[in-house]
């Protein structure tokens, strides 16, 4: 039982897969607050909502569009160079913002612009990375690779929103975009140092025919279409970050440096529930922990919704990042192991669709119907409907709930001997 318990870190004992988890972690507290930032900047040019909402959908259009583009990409080319290339993109957007941002010319429609393309180069570096995990650690390895690196997530989450609230506070917008772009370097300077060879994968189709049978791999996988399309349900109806700056300047009265409080609340919540996913044995019905994980998410954000309590507030955030975290380590291991190398890259394209799909969606909903009947209201409306989507799911898919974990080490997968050399060259 130790050995499972520990598995998870055992990952990092890979070179290759250690550099890129690093690297990773830096790049993600970048983003996060940069995150932070963009929506205060929105907030601060508007005072709307509804605009806020916008900027979600501004970054979900191009995973809509480009993200299949990205996949087909990560499945026939080196999914190093494609990271590579990708963060440069990357490193360059969120540049152009800082100065525009220092110049005194950063609109709302450049906001807009400038989000819209990084999350396209997003698209093409979010299957790359994905698809490319597996190959570093043995497929033995892959549940806690994906602990892991889902934990690094959270814990820049948690860094992130609050020091963004803090430099926001005493330097303003501008300097978390700077930190952004440095921070795209170092994963730049990771994928260089990869030695595990990332060959590029000769398909039997390619462009829109590899498309087409990656989404044919998904239809004909249930247990991978039912995790998604919950997944899409459930953020879309629980998606409230948008929201954040009127809870801090208008309800809590908390103002900015108070912003990334309630942000790094989420994140807490969620390295809470990362470290209890690394010393525990995997759950035996992980689907039946998804399940539960993301009715007791709905819970939180309904009494997030009601609470005029900071302290109240906080705690339940953090229980909501806690059970979204749990869940997503279990959707991200069940793909992994699910899914054979030659589709990795499509299939976490499509996941990336639904999982960034439904929370910028969300976004957009959530500031609708804010709109309409204040923000309170919309925030514990769309939890109530993230419990009653998740009851709905486990009724007409019965088997997300008998999922057994005894078969995730059974799947065949031609990748096996690969992952597993690829490790001893590490």
């Amino acid at each position: 039982m130790s050995q499972k318990r520990n598995l998870a870190f055992h990952t990092l004992r890979h070179r290759d897969f250690r550099f890129l988890w690093v690297a990773d972690t830096i790049a993600m507290l970048g983003t996060q607050m940069q995150r932070v930032a963009i929506i205060y900047q929105v907030y601060v040019l508007t005072e709307s909502p509804l605009q806020l909402g916008m900027l979600a959908l501004f970054r979900f259009l191009p995973i809509l569009l480009f993200g299949i583009v990205g996949g087909v990409v990560a499945d026939q080319q080196d999914r190093r160079k494609v990271l590579i290339y990708a963060h440069i993109g990357l490193f360059l957007t969120s540049g152009s913002l800082a100065v525009a941002t220092y110049a005194g010319s950063a609109t709302l429609w450049l906001i807009y612009l400038i989000t819209f393309v990084s999350s396209t180069f997003s698209a093409l570096a979010g299957p790359a990375r994905q698809a490319l995990i597996p190959s570093l650690v043995n497929r033995s390895e892959i549940a806690g690779a994906a602990t892991v690196a889902n934990l690094g997530m959270q814990t820049a989450g948690v860094i992130g929103p609050a020091l963004a609230g803090v430099m926001i506070g005493a330097m303003g917008v501008g300097i978390a975009y700077v930190w952004n772009a440095a921070s795209f370097l170092a994963v730049i300077v990771a994928a260089i140092m990869i030695r595990t060879r990332c060959e590029p994968i000769r398909l039997a189709t390619t462009g829109f025919a590899a498309a087409k049978e990656g989404f044919a791999f998904l239809w004909a996988t249930p247990i991978l279409l039912a995790v998604m399309v919950l997944d899409f349900v459930a953020t879309f109806f629980g998606a409230n970050t948008t929201l954040m700056p009127i809870f801090a300047e208008e309800i809590l009265n908390i103002g900015a440096t108070g912003l990334g409080l309630l942000l790094s609340a989420i994140a807490v919540g969620a390295v809470i529930g990362g470290l209890v996913m690394s010393v525990m044995p995997v759950p035996q019905r992980p689907g039946r922990a998804i399940l539960i994980s993301i009715a007791a998410y709905g819970a939180c954000i309904v009494g997030f919704g009601l609470s005029r309590n900071l302290e109240l507030s906080l705690l339940l955030l953090a229980g909501s990042g806690a059970a979204d975290s749990i869940s997503m380590a279990m959707r991200h291991a069940i793909r992994n192991l699910v899914t054979p190398d030659e589709y990795r890259g499509r299939i976490a394209a499509a996941h990336s669709t639904f999982s960034m799909g439904g929370p910028q969606l969300g976004e957009v909903r959530a500031g609708a119907v804010a709109t309409l009947i204040g923000t309170p209201g919309s925030v514990a409306i769309g939890g109530i409907l993230t419990i009653i989507a998740c009851a709905i799911a486990a009724r007409l898919v019965p088997t997300l709930g008998r999922y057994n974990s005894a078969s995730w080490h059974d799947q065949p997968s031609p990748d096996t001997r690969r992952s597993e050399q690829a490790s001893d060259r590490t």
